[in-house]
């Protein structure tokens, strides 16, 4: 077992390596415009998922997996070449549906902030179901019970 630490630095540099092989080394047409968003590495170190996004329609995404899947190789040797660790984890490329996610939750907030309109916009106009004041108060002050509660007689 290895500490997080280091299994945390690891998948850092790996995440730059591989983002810095598909800027300037990886020539494939088929890579879209890509986004290495995080890196995540077992705990033996000997496995690493790369996320990344990607812009654009559905077969561009296709197309840049295909493209990522074919340069896997070639991304492996230099992760290997610039880590210097006996072994060299192998990559899986994961899709990350951050996009997809944060679009989810923009839809979300839109819907409360029309939700919370409409209950602003109908309270704007109503008024307590009850008394102003729901505290029911003695309408006789003057009763003849002392302030330890006990019953006077009156004279």
């Amino acid at each position: 077992m290895v500490d997080a630490a280091r299994a945390r630095k690891l998948a850092d540099r790996i995440q730059q390596i591989v983002a810095e092989m598909l800027e300037r080394r990886i020539k494939d047409p088929r890579l879209g415009f890509v986004t290495v968003t995080d890196t995540r590495i077992t705990n033996d170190l000997r496995d690493a998922t790369v996320f990344y996004t990607v812009y654009g329609t559905e077969e561009e995404r296709a197309g840049t997996a295909a493209a990522l899947e074919s340069a896997k190789g070639i991304i492996r040797s230099e992760v290997g070449r610039q880590t210097g660790v006996r072994h060299t984890p192998s990559l899986t490329f994961t899709l990350d549906s951050l996009m997809e996610n944060v679009a989810h939750i923009d839809d979300l907030l839109a819907k409360a902030r029309r939700s919370d309109a409409e209950v602003a916009a109908a309270a704007a106009g109503a008024t307590h179901a009850g008394d102003a004041n729901p505290y029911k108060e003695d309408a006789d002050e003057d009763d003849d019970t002392g302030d330890d509660g006990v019953a006077r007689a009156s004279s």
